[in-house]
């Protein structure tokens, strides 16, 4: 594992409370009881926990709230890829260490969502439209590609729009949900609508998932920062091939990593989320060690 650490950015949590959960999942906490922000205040009231809820998982800690937190990770090369991928993610909460010792606090431990994960403010997060959900905005993009995608652009127009750099498809961002929807059903019906017939389509519409998922799709570690709430939030992606060879499974088959609090070097708390390679986990819940 590389021990450079790569800045990511930062984020806030005016609440004080801040919150690293799966990003497929946030807005499913409503839907079980109480709303995330109602958790998390608990569990940051009590120095910091892990929740769970059915599927949605999370874990929430104290924070300062009045100034931007510092957001780092180190990375490894991937086993399957052999692209960087993060190993440990580091948020500097910008509050005293003020336990007896230096040794970390463990709170739990979490999957690596296949949707990605989301860091931010509590409350904030409250607010966050997941992928089924409706778009604040009103706006959707609309992609095509395929065999026949140039003679498609020649008929409906659009321009290249980067997917996973350096790949890029064909498109019209920004565009009214209804009218997006009506044209993706133009696009499919000229080719019959049936895989195989030389065009596939695609409407996204502008929910807070896609919109990270937009913005990290040219960052070597697929992440990205979106104001979600008023806050900004950080979303971190995994590449699909990556994570179906290294995570997939995850919680159902025990594929779930450290989270912890631990002081640095100035005497502040640090939140660490460790994400072991697939061999380290095997050794890790190997009885023989």
């Amino acid at each position: 594992m590389s021990e450079e650490l790569v800045e990511l950015g930062s984020v806030t949590a005016p609440t004080g409370v801040l919150v690293l959960g799966m990003a497929s999942w946030i807005d499913f906490w409503p839907e079980l009881g109480l709303p995330l922000s109602a958790r998390a205040r608990a569990a940051a009231a009590a120095g910091g926990a892990h929740l769970r809820d059915g599927d949605c998982e999370a874990v929430a800690v104290p924070a300062a709230g009045g100034r931007p937190l510092r957001v780092r990770a180190s990375t490894t090369p991937s086993w399957y890829t052999e692209d960087p991928v993060i190993a440990v993610l580091e948020v500097d909460l910008a509050t005293p260490w003020t336990r007896p010792d230096e040794s970390p606090v463990r709170l739990g431990d979490l999957p690596v969502d296949r949707g990605g994960m989301i860091l931010g403010d509590g409350s904030a997060l409250d607010a966050w439209t997941g992928p089924d959900g409706e778009p604040a905005d009103g706006l959707a993009d609309v992609t095509y590609w395929g065999l026949h995608e140039d003679a498609a652009h020649e008929r409906f127009g659009g321009q290249r729009i980067t997917v996973a750099d350096p790949q890029s498809i064909w498109g019209l961002p920004d565009l009214p949900v209804a009218r997006a929807q009506a044209l993706a059903a133009e696009i499919g019906a000229w080719r019959g609508g049936l895989p195989g017939k030389g065009v596939a389509v695609m409407v996204e519409k502008h929910t807070d998932f896609y919109r990270f998922e937009r913005a990290a799709s040219a960052h070597p570690l697929l992440a990205a920062t979106v104001t979600v709430g008023g806050c900004p939030v950080l979303g971190i992606g995994w590449e699909p091939a990556d994570h179906s060879m290294s995570h997939r499974g995850e919680r159902a088959l025990g594929l779930v990593y450290p989270v912890t609090l631990r002081p640095d070097e100035a005497g502040g708390t640090v939140l660490r989320w460790t994400v072991s390679s697939p061999d380290e986990h095997d050794e890790q819940d190997d009885p023989e060690d």
